[in-house]
């Protein structure tokens, strides 16, 4: 079985090493496909995908581009599902996920918790979606970005004007969320695939620093899950329709848990270190599954 991984990263990057070592090891062939190397085709009424060092298709694609995705691979994503192609996150989800405050508002209509934000695209816009948080500090992020990159503690007025106001970009837009103190909270990651919570971790962040991204010399350890947060890490997977994805969670000192994101290509290097799990294995057998799920049907 062929299984394409869309990325634009080297063989060497470590979510792309261990599918292709796990992929091998099922007795399947890895495929890397770089998102601006391949590009869709419409000819004579047939969709299709051209390149000038590609073949053969692909019988199940995993995108993992991230949350950085941009139109281009999208439109490739798009083209695979259009053509027939099973996806483990197909279009919808990776479009969805790639946008903070848009799985945010998703989240928070199916009534998952998150926590309290405003999108925000101007400087008054800005103030006063503080104001509505009850004040400093808060946390101001990008809407799209990866490992805790665009994402900053705000003091004040002063620290917003010199650090958040420039990354606010009025197309893109910008999320003011309410801050929750690193020592009156828990931050934990699930990895849910297919429905399922297939291992958690807790995420420390390292001192001086908020954010607890593994990247950013954070500590990460395994840890069990209560029933409730994991019905609401699969409910935030599903309902952004997520096959794979890594749900990061703030529980706070009253043991409330909220939804931070949703990401739909979770890095898990340190999920692996933490569990000794082989999580790349599962997700390479997740993906041989849907494809035969898929053959099946096409057979009936």
């Amino acid at each position: 079985m062929r299984i394409g991984i869309i990325t634009i990263q080297e063989p060497g990057y470590h979510p792309n090493r261990r599918l292709l070592e796990a992929a091998r090891k099922a007795g399947h062939q890895g495929m890397l496909i770089h998102p601006y190397h391949l590009w869709p085709i419409t000819a004579a009424g047939r969709l299709e995908v051209t390149g000038t060092h590609f073949a053969p298709l692909p019988h199940v694609v995993l995108p993992r581009q991230g949350a950085q995705i941009g139109d281009a691979c999208l439109t490739l994503i798009h083209q695979f599902q259009l053509m027939g192609t099973p996806l483990v996150n197909d279009h919808q989800a990776v479009s969805i996920a790639r946008n903070k405050f848009l799985t945010q508002q998703l989240l928070t209509a199916a009534g998952l918790p998150c926590p309290d934000a405003v999108f925000v695209n101007d400087e008054s816009g800005f103030f006063h979606g503080v104001d509505q948080l009850g004040g400093y500090p808060v946390v101001a992020k990008q809407t799209s970005g990866r490992q805790g990159d665009g994402v900053m503690r705000i003091t004040d007025a002063g620290d917003a004007r010199q650090r958040a106001l420039p990354a606010l970009d009025r197309r893109r837009g910008l999320i003011v969320q309410r801050y929750l103190q690193v020592d009156k909270r828990r931050d934990l990651r699930a990895l849910v695939i297919g429905g399922e919570v297939v291992c958690a971790a807790s995420l420390i962040p390292s001192t001086g620093e908020f954010r607890s991204n593994f990247h950013l010399g954070g500590n990460i350890e395994a840890t069990a899950l209560t029933g409730e947060i994991e019905t609401i890490a699969v409910g935030a997977a599903t309902t952004v329709g997520c096959d794979v994805a890594g749900v990061d969670m703030i529980v706070d000192k009253d043991d409330r848990p909220f939804i931070v994101e949703v990401n739909c290509a979770p890095g898990f290097k340190g999920l692996e270190a933490a569990t000794g799990l082989d999580i790349a294995g599962r997700i390479i057998q997740f993906a041989a599954d849907r494809y035969r799920h898929h053959r099946e049907s096409i057979t009936v």
